[in-house]
């Protein structure tokens, strides 16, 4: 199969080109135009919820338990105050990072091994909605293992459940930025193996710095944590466990995590759009 887009072999053309001469007689026939990127996008997505469904909702139930017993050794070092919060919010966002980065960037990487990114490539969808739409649906699989995380903590540690709306925006942003990561990694990496390598460490990463509290943790590592997209999730969850929230600070954490979602997906674009090129040669 090849892996050209079809818009490049005249399958399709967008609208208002000229129409293509078909039939003996050369009377015009007209085509189709492009497939929108919303309802592309809607599409690569229930294909890929429908999909993914049966394989990876096992995989949640081990991020999820993965969380839970997090905080139940953390249970025993940490009593309460902020350093109770950050352990709620980082194991809530943890499962997060398991599917939207770690399953997310093996996805890509057997994707690109096995030749299955020419399936997408002949299709007329942009390339954004393949992304976004993959995207998605992992990072839709999160949102039971996430809320079934904070109430679990919030019951461990005595926290209130008051502001637990807010996983409503921290999922889907963090998931976004982390769904983007993941892609991109998948994408970039020349081999499967490699992706998953980086998947894992990538899983590593926002369990270590995100997780453990960051009070007693070097500069250094504080720097390499502020450098992660989904320390911003943690912090504007942990923030919401106080009793009088800082909106503004909140917001603010929701928002830079919104830019880095759209920028991690912007680069898992581009590099799939790389990686279907490449494959076409």
């Amino acid at each position: 199969m090849s892996a050209a887009p079809v818009e490049a072999t005249g399958a399709l053309r967008a609208p208002g080109a000229a129409p293509a001469r078909g039939g003996a007689d050369g009377a015009a026939a007209p085509l189709a135009p492009r497939a929108r990127l919303l309802p592309s996008l809607a599409a690569v997505y229930r294909a890929q919820l429908s999909r993914a469904r049966v394989a990876r909702i096992p995989l949640l139930f081990v991020a999820t338990f993965q969380s839970v017993g997090i905080m139940i050794l953390m249970r025993g070092v940490v009593d309460g105050g902020d350093e109770a919060r950050s352990v709620v919010a980082g194991s809530a966002v943890l499962v997060v990072a398991f599917v939207a980065l770690n399953l997310l960037a093996q996805y890509f990487g057997q994707l690109r091994a096995t030749g299955g990114l020419d399936h997408y490539a002949t299709l007329p969808v942009p390339p954004a909605a393949v992304v976004l739409g993959a995207a998605a649906a992992y990072a839709s699989f999160t949102v039971p293992g996430t809320v079934v995380t904070a109430v679990v903590g919030c019951g461990l540690f005595g926290l209130p459940l008051t502001h637990l709306w807010v996983l409503a925006a921290v999922v889907p942003l963090a998931g976004a930025a982390l769904a983007g990561l993941g892609a991109a990694c998948g994408l970039l990496a020349p081999r499967a193996e490699l992706a998953t390598l980086l998947g894992q460490l990538g899983m590593s990463a926002a369990l270590l710095l995100g997780v453990l509290p960051p009070d007693h943790m070097p500069q250094l590592i504080r720097w390499c944590r502020d450098l992660l997209p989904s320390t911003y999730g943690v912090e504007a969850l942990a923030r919401t466990f106080s009793g009088a929230p800082h909106w503004p600070a909140v917001l603010g954490d929701l928002g830079v995590c919104a830019g880095v979602g759209v920028l991690s997906l912007a680069l898992a674009t581009w590099a799939y759009r790389r990686a279907a090129v490449s494959g076409a040669r």
